[in-house]
């Protein structure tokens, strides 16, 4: 059996107010072709699907669409794809008897039995092979909230309840397989020791309860397909427990790095093979500073002119970082100014001044920060320490993350 593991497709994510439907629609081109020519018998895509709970519409039809056209030129590719801690639940199971017609698998939630039990039937998908013969089970498991696992039957630890659904859901498999079939988990999760990308990937839980030991995944699991973390990497050395990232540069934290899906193959229950695909980045993302304005102002003045011929769609996304020994209230215009026939977008500036004296908008070291570079509970905690003057206390962050999983819950309903 050959799979394909993607994850963190993040469709409707702006950068910086910057649309990013262009760098999305080339990667989803490209996914096709890549299906087409090496015909896997599965796409796996690990959460994160769309970028935000309420997506907007065109970023829906981007996903609808590549799942029809990789139906029409594959039709016995199974699809199976998750919600991630982006996504609403409920949203991304809404359509799943459509797509169950074009072999496409929409998990969102978890579900409970009357009798308290986990409804392990509706997670496990029979996986066939090209000749239409089950060879394996994927075990579905989308980003488990803190509601799901929590409660009644399974007490208030969260780490705990996911650990028991994990075991639930093996044990269910292991009872469903024949022999010789082998088991692919797809999971949305934070693993302990997972090397996490600046800027670009928001907190599950606050925290270290959501970072989860890879021993959930025992060996009976032949591979482990992850989505959450944006950077590609296995989990503690291990061939069989990885992360594939995001297939886009989701931030500038993001460009040090290339991009990829991951091919696996599989021998029965035994993993062959977990080979890389370079996804080629459609628009670079380009970093400047920081340092002094005088040597930016240079910098920009080298950069390359707008050819009038060339995509404008194509042109790199600019972060320009400045190193300031006093405010300067113009700036935003000399760089501007500076960048007046260049072909480059910018879509963001920052300032960071010397010293350690604390101005309004600034962080203890002088570096300006934004809304968007900081979580809700970063904020949180920042209102609390301004309010009272001292740090906010553990329980205190627990209580405002029940509050902040209640609203998100809310806002996830179509």
């Amino acid at each position: 059996m050959r799979l394909f593991h993607t994850s963190d497709w993040h469709l409707g994510q702006n950068l910086h107010g910057q649309d990013r439907d262009f760098e999305h629609g080339c990667f989803l081109d490209w996914l096709l072709r890549q299906l087409k020519l090496d015909q896997p018998d599965v796409l796996l895509i690990a959460g994160d699907i769309f970028d935000t709970v309420n997506p907007p519409v065109k970023a829906q039809e981007r996903l609808y669409d590549f799942i029809v056209s990789a139906h029409e030129q594959q039709p016995l590719l199974t699809i199976v794809m998750i919600a991630g801690n982006h996504d609403s639940g409920s949203r991304i199971e809404l359509p799943a008897p459509l797509m169950r017609r074009l072999r496409t698998h929409a998990l969102g939630r978890v579900l409970w039995l009357d009798d308290g039990q986990l409804d392990a039937e509706r997670l496990l998908i029979p996986l066939p092979n090209a000749k239409g013969k089950t060879v394996a089970w994927c075990l579905a498991l989308p980003f488990l909230r803190p509601a799901e696992v929590t409660g009644a039957h399974l007490g208030d630890n969260y780490v705990r309840g996911i650990g028991q659904v994990h075991e639930w859901l093996i044990e269910a498999a292991n009872a469903k397989r024949k022999k010789g079939q082998a088991l692919i988990a797809i999971s949305h999760a934070h693993m302990a020791g997972g090397s996490v990308s600046e800027d670009s990937e928001r907190s599950l839980i606050i925290g270290n309860a959501e970072a989860l030991p890879a021993s959930l995944f025992g060996p009976s699991i032949s591979y482990v397909a992850l989505g959450h973390l944006h950077k590609p990497q296995k989990v503690n050395g291990e061939e069989r427990i990885r992360y594939s990232g995001s297939p886009i540069p989701l931030s500038f934290s993001e460009i040090g790095y290339q991009h990829q899906i991951l091919d696996i193959t599989l021998e029965g229950e035994t993993l062959v093979s977990v080979e890389p695909r370079l996804i080629p980045r459609a628009v670079n993302l380009q970093r400047i500073g920081p340092a002094p304005l005088a040597d930016i102002l240079v910098q920009l003045a080298d950069l390359p002119i707008i050819d009038l011929l060339a995509d404008y769609q194509r042109q790199p996304w600019l972060e320009v970082r400045v190193r300031l020994d006093e405010p300067q209230p113009d700036l935003r215009n000399q760089i501007e100014t500076a960048l007046q026939g260049k072909a480059v977008r910018l879509v963001r500036i920052a300032a960071e001044y010397a010293g350690n004296g604390n101005r309004d908008g600034a962080d203890e070291g002088g570096s300006l920060i934004e809304l968007d570079q900081l979580t809700p509970q970063e904020l949180f905690r920042r209102a609390w320490q301004d309010s009272y003057g001292s740090e906010v206390d553990e329980q205190t962050l627990k209580d405002f993350a029940e509050l902040l999983q209640d609203v998100q819950l809310e806002s996830e309903q179509p």
